[in-house]
């Protein structure tokens, strides 16, 4: 069992998940949270909202003063990931050079346990940058000697998100019709960010050695069924109105010509309609974690007044 006191370092920290992980892990009672991240304007948001956590603004690609964070460390979880982009080289950078960065800096200082956040793409028939750079990532952890655990969770939403379903939430609120590729009936198994984040908290109390968890959402529901419960939830007026796949997918690359960020492109529309089903473990079970319900999980992510507003950027 960990002291709550003891020294957590958190890479990635002021993503989607280590925001979400840092409000859990305090209202659990851990007081001595390291978070380091390098997108400038998501680590301000973290010590805006959370002054006490040492927050440390550095690329965990390139060694550095940050690495002596890792001294007198009682576990590291790994969340630092490139997910989306249209250069292979960013995902090869912030998905396989980071890692070998961070586990060496572990090594050094003889953290003893290691958190990993891989992904079910690792599972998936998707064949993209993502995919694949995570896939070598989570070989790194697993053959690095280091005493870890590998959690793979599937598409998530909560609060803080800029993307995915935080994205289609706020675009839907402002657009008077909502494009659908297809018939939308593309199953998806959304799993709410602080149900993922308990799960995590729990590896970091009991450190099981080894263990890979596939954790994935409980309700199994189509693409189409998640934006009807957006904007049920909402209280929206948009027309939902469904467009060809092939027209959808021809509009995401023009667009991606014209940004540099996309907040959906081609490659993740793939992935949308590849068919893929996960199996994950028994949240319950195994880390005693019960899921809360979808469209509850909805409700707080995008109308509760604490975090709801709070965007990062991507």
């Amino acid at each position: 069992m960990i002291a709550k006191d003891a020294k957590i370092v958190l890479t990635g920290a002021a993503g989607l998940v280590g925001q979400n992980l840092v409000v859990e892990l305090k209202a659990q009672g851990y007081t001595n949270l390291v978070a380091i991240d390098k997108h400038e304007y998501n680590l301000g948001i973290l010590r805006r909202l959370h002054p006490d956590v040492q927050a440390i603004l550095a690329d965990v690609a390139e060694r550095g003063e940050w690495q002596s964070s890792f001294d007198g460390a009682a576990c590291v979880v790994q969340l630092h990931a490139q997910i989306t982009g249209k250069q292979a080289e960013i995902f090869v950078r912030n998905n396989i050079d980071a890692t070998r960065v961070v586990l060496d800096a572990v090594k050094r200082y003889d953290v003893p346990y290691l958190v990993h956040i891989s992904s079910s793409v690792v599972n998936s028939v998707a064949n993209d940058d993502y995919t694949n750079t995570k896939k070598a990532q989570e070989k790194l952890v697993i053959e690095s000697g280091i005493t870890h655990c590998v959690l793979r969770p599937t598409l998530m939403f909560g609060w803080f998100d800029p993307k995915h379903l935080g994205w289609l939430s706020r675009f839907m609120a402002k657009t008077p019709v909502f494009p659908i590729p297809g018939d939308g009936k593309y199953m998806r198994q959304p799993l709410y960010e602080r149900d993922f984040c308990r799960c995590i908290a729990r590896c970091i109390e009991t450190q099981p050695d080894g263990a890979v968890y596939d954790v994935c959402g409980d309700t199994r529901i189509d693409y189409v069924d998640i934006i009807r419960t957006i904007k049920r939830v909402k209280r929206l007026h948009t027309l939902i109105v469904h467009i060809p796949y092939s027209l959808f997918r021809f509009l995401l690359k023009v667009y991606a010509l014209f940004s540099g960020k996309p907040p959906f492109t081609a490659d993740q529309l793939e992935a949308l309609s590849a068919g893929d089903e996960f199996h994950g473990v028994d949240t319950r079970a195994t880390f005693g974690v019960v899921q809360t319900p979808f469209e509850d999980a909805v409700s707080e992510s995008y109308c509760d007044p604490r975090y709801s507003g709070v965007v990062l950027r991507r």
